[in-house]
């Protein structure tokens, strides 16, 4: 069938289309061949373009439905079609202000039992992170917070849609809202006495009455960005907003922040959420990513389960899965083949907005660890980040029975990872 009469064909379909089915209502994903009459594909379709990745030849549409990759779209050009699904932060940690004197100072938290068990302080001797940047696709981050002071640099919004600098990244001065599931301070440090014994030693205690309860994930960014700035306190810092402050996003926008952090420079990628959908367009970014030599580092997912999560389970994306203070795995975290190594992830301490501090469970935590260990080894000039993060590990198969085989490499040592020359 020649080009001409596929075109009458085609003319022939839109001019029969009912008006109705114009109502843009679904938003669809699709990438095309170069080049394409991207006009006549949105058309037939009956939507329009809303947004695009030109360099990847894809395009977000609003569509009246999900449409089916038929010979036609494919004659167009069109490889593939699938729906921009949206994404949340996990909701099942749990996160309390902690009541700090002032006699603490910012960096008080730098020598928590998680960053002890995995030996932070004494990597620091050897590698501090200078002349990396880590990327970190998150919620805002309040850059005005003591631990975070000197640590940003430029990054963008891609939910206001503006790029910021250090100066225009503090959105959000509250407190209220993160990530919770549980209404009660009780107990929360019965079963550590390592986490209790740490606070009681620097006079620090849990503000009671204070739990964060709602749907709120504001706080994310901020408290992930604190454990970066203590792991590899010399690199720099790349916010990428990508969700907004109830902690949703979408598939496209990912994409989009994951692509710009090669485009503008990262050497490190933080990735402190997850999907169980394995999406074309996630799947082409973290490709992009890979092949700019980004290291990517990702959570393996709050849900108890060996059910892949993504981008973690990704060929070349390192999943951290979470251990408590004992490299017992947490509770909540997932498991399985795909997991790489794992970090602490239970009761760890971090900042939020508002020069306060909290404490929280969740592999979202122990990914930026790992992500932070990524940036002291490459700063040692090591070619085989992940090799060496891998190689450099703790085995915690007898304390985990249960999980022989799905815990990756083991628990991270990131002393271990920077002291050796070979």
């Amino acid at each position: 069938m020649t080009g001409r009469r596929i075109l009458i064909m085609l003319v022939g379909i839109l001019f029969l289309l009912p008006a109705t089915m114009h109502a843009a209502t679904v938003p669809v994903v699709l990438k095309v061949q170069s080049p394409v009459n991207l006009s006549l594909i949105t058309n037939l379709l009956g939507g329009k373009v809303i947004d695009s990745i030109p360099e990847a030849n894809t395009y977000l549409l609003k569509v009246p439905s999900l449409p089916v990759l038929n010979s036609t779209l494919k004659l167009l050009g069109v490889e593939w079609i699938e729906m921009d699904r949206g994404i949340s932060l996990p909701a099942n940690s749990r996160l309390s202000l902690l009541n700090v004197p002032w006699q603490a100072g910012s960096d008080f938290y730098k020598n928590q039992p998680g960053f002890q068990v995995i030996h932070v302080g004494d990597a620091m001797q050897y590698s501090t992170g200078r002349g990396i940047l880590i990327a970190d696709i998150n919620t805002s981050v309040d850059i005005g917070h003591p631990a975070l002071r000197g640590h940003i640099a430029a990054g963008y919004d891609f939910v206001a849609n503006r790029p910021t600098d250090v100066v225009g990244l503090n959105d959000d001065q509250s407190t209220a809202g993160f990530l919770d599931d549980d209404q009660s301070t009780a107990g929360f440090l019965d079963d550590d006495q390592s986490t209790a014994g740490f606070l009681d030693a620097n006079g620090i205690s849990l503000l009671a009455g204070t739990n964060l309860l709602g749907s709120d994930a504001a706080d994310h960014g901020t408290f992930c960005a604190g454990i970066l700035a203590v792991v590899a306190p010399d690199a720099s810092i790349m916010p990428l907003r990508a969700f907004d402050d109830n902690g949703n996003s979408d598939l496209f926008t990912l994409a989009k922040a994951i692509r710009y952090a090669r485009r503008n420079g990262a050497q490190v990628l933080n990735m402190s959420f997850g999907t169980l959908t394995d999406a074309k367009v996630l799947r082409d970014a973290i490709e992009y990513a890979k092949a700019g030599n980004v290291l990517l580092v990702a959570s393996a997912g709050n849900n108890n389960t060996s059910a892949p999560q993504y981008p973690a389970a990704y060929p070349g994306v390192l999943a951290v899965a979470a251990t408590d203070d004992l490299d017992v795995k947490s509770s909540f975290s997932n498991y399985g083949s795909y997991v790489f190594v794992d970090a602490p992830g239970t009761r760890i301490i971090s900042a939020v907005p508002g020069s306060g501090y909290s404490i929280a469970n969740g592999t979202s935590f122990s990914s930026p660890m790992v992500a932070g260990m990524g940036a002291l080894i490459r700063s040692l000039n090591y070619s085989d980040t992940a090799a060496r993060i891998g190689k450099s590990t703790v085995s915690i198969d007898t304390r985990n029975p249960k999980y022989t085989g799905q815990l990756g490499y083991g628990r991270v040592d990131v002393f271990k990872a920077v002291k050796s020359t070979k």
